[in-house]
């Protein structure tokens, strides 16, 4: 509630996002930090203590993915199959959710528009209870020219969502419309027919509607890594894919790649996604020495799925002996060309501890890594 009233939203996502050029769904399943994109843009409504209640519309197609990726939201009171445009759509969830809540004013956002912020909202709803209509704006940036006339600038204004309305004020609107049989830029444009003003609210540069590829904001996430396995006779030296000839080898339950785990742990806790035990316990049997090459390109399918791409990767091996510089840029091949990226993105180091410590000491080997991921973009 906001100060007594309750407050509804709309989320238009009914769209089928051809601009963007995605394989298979639309592209409000697109990941965003690991997050699909209408997930994202409802949990701003559902973690904002005004709003009550929310209506999502939807490509009826995609229901069950909806339903998927919106499970334990629980403000969420109606998923409303669209129209052939936003317009109907808007008006099919407004009537929808109308039937379920109460609310007295009610919020129009854009389900392409993941980056809106709480500031915008309780300014929004401020305004449309002092106005009873508003939407977000903000002024244009370049110049505009219309039928060879620079039109000045400082009357224009690019608009956003969320456009906020008395609950009379917009389903008279989108009733008048439809009988009418008229078709509005925006919601506040059919308020505006009715004669009644729209205020405008300063909306942010950054909430910007994704239609294209070019639109995903890049968002970078680090990770790091460490790990240790015991040296000991009769056990065979891998590190980064690599065998080596020592007398001695790292004991483990996998090959013990204690630089490739190091690489994992990093990669999975830049997306918060776990570590190498709860992805690949020693408990079971299934990876008993197995290579962790191998399980490095699970981690990298892991890290695609949640919709991440690697930007590089920086480990170091911490080792008394055997000496490495003769194998780096092997390990380097091997950790690049598994994870699909570029030699180039991968650093591969060894230092010793000048005989310090159980490294020092030929009782162990260490590795320690960084990894840097990117979301969004191209």
């Amino acid at each position: 509630m906001y100060q007594g009233k309750i407050i509804g939203v709309i989320i238009a996502a009914a769209g089928s996002g051809s601009r963007m050029k995605t394989d298979g769904l639309p592209k409000q399943f697109m990941k965003i930090g690991g997050v699909p994109m209408i997930r994202r843009t409802a949990l701003v409504f559902e973690q904002n203590p005004y709003i009550d209640d929310i209506g999502i519309v939807i490509n009826g197609k995609y229901r069950k993915e909806y339903e998927k990726v919106l499970s334990g939201l629980r403000k969420i009171r109606c998923l409303t199959t669209g129209g052939k445009e936003r317009q109907e759509s808007v008006g099919f969830g407004l009537r929808e959710l109308s039937e379920l809540s109460d609310f007295d004013y009610v919020m129009v956002h854009d389900g392409a528009r993941p980056y809106v912020t709480d500031r915008i909202l309780a300014e929004s709803l401020e305004m449309a209870l002092k106005c009873g209509s508003c939407i977000t704006a903000v002024p244009v940036k370049d110049t505009i020219r219309q039928n060879g006339i620079t039109l000045e600038r400082s009357n224009l204004f690019q608009v956003q969502t969320p456009q906020t309305f008395e609950r009379r004020i917009i389903l008279n609107a989108y009733e008048r419309a439809a009988s009418d049989g008229y078709q509005g830029t925006d919601d506040g444009s059919l308020v505006e027919r009715l004669g009644l003003p729209v205020a405008i609210v300063p909306g942010d540069y950054a909430n910007i509607k994704i239609t294209t590829r070019e639109d995903l904001q890049v968002e970078g996430r680090i990770g790091s890594g460490y790990d240790v396995h015991k040296l000991e006779f009769g056990q065979k030296l891998v590190l980064g894919g690599v065998l080596i000839e020592h007398e001695k080898g790292l004991l483990g339950h996998s090959d013990a790649d204690v630089l490739v785990h190091a690489v994992m742990d990093a990669l999975l806790g830049a997306a918060a996604l776990g570590d190498i035990g709860q992805h690949f316990p020693d408990s079971d049997p299934s990876y008993r020495g197995i290579s962790s090459l191998r399980l490095l390109k699970r981690v990298k399918s892991l890290i695609t799925e949640a919709g991440y791409r690697i930007g590089n990767i920086d480990a170091t091996v911490i080792a008394e002996q055997p000496k490495l510089a003769g194998y780096i840029e092997q390990m380097r091949a091997n950790i690049a060309h598994v994870l699909d990226i570029n030699m180039a993105d991968v650093s591969v180091k060894a230092t010793t501890t000048e005989g310090l410590g159980f490294a020092g000491r030929g009782e162990g080997i260490a590795a320690q890594a960084s990894a840097v991921l990117f979301s969004g973009g191209i």
